[in-house]
């Protein structure tokens, strides 16, 4: 059965994946590194590895900092609900173009770990999987 908190925690917990791609796309690294628990982790195979508020802010700015322009948008997925933790996936589209002039298509899957917090919910860990990558020089241009 399908509780009101079961279903305040999952509002919750989707606007707090909604507010980390708002964050990158207004490159709000502040709020950006306030979305996870402090001792928090966002992981980027074979890329990144964030651990901590602090880490986590400075790695996504430098991150950024990469691209010409870039766009991320996510998709719903599932949250699984245990008490005062969760799990879950989102699905996440996105391109831009670098400043080295390379540019990139991406379609790939947030794993993600929640944790209640007196703050509300927020991220224990997230880890990025790409499912497929496309280099091909993009054709449009930012206006």
């Amino acid at each position: 059965m399908t509780t009101l908190q079961d279903i305040t925690d999952r509002v919750e917990i989707e606007a707090l994946r909604g507010e980390f791609t708002d964050a990158v796309m207004t490159r709000d690294y502040d709020r950006f590194a306030a979305l996870f628990t402090v001792d928090g982790a966002m992981r980027i195979p074979e890329v990144s590895e964030l651990v901590g508020r602090t880490e986590i802010r400075a790695g996504i700015e430098r991150m950024q900092g990469f691209w010409d322009y870039f766009v991320q948008t996510i998709h719903p997925g599932t949250i699984q609900l245990a008490g005062d933790t969760a799990t879950g996936r989102s699905y996440i589209s996105e391109f831009g173009r670098l400043r080295d002039g390379s540019s990139h298509l991406n379609y790939a899957v947030y794993h993600d770990r929640y944790q209640r917090t007196q703050d509300g919910w927020k991220f224990t860990e997230r880890v990025y999987e790409i499912r497929y990558i496309d280099s091909a020089p993009l054709t449009g241009s930012v206006p």
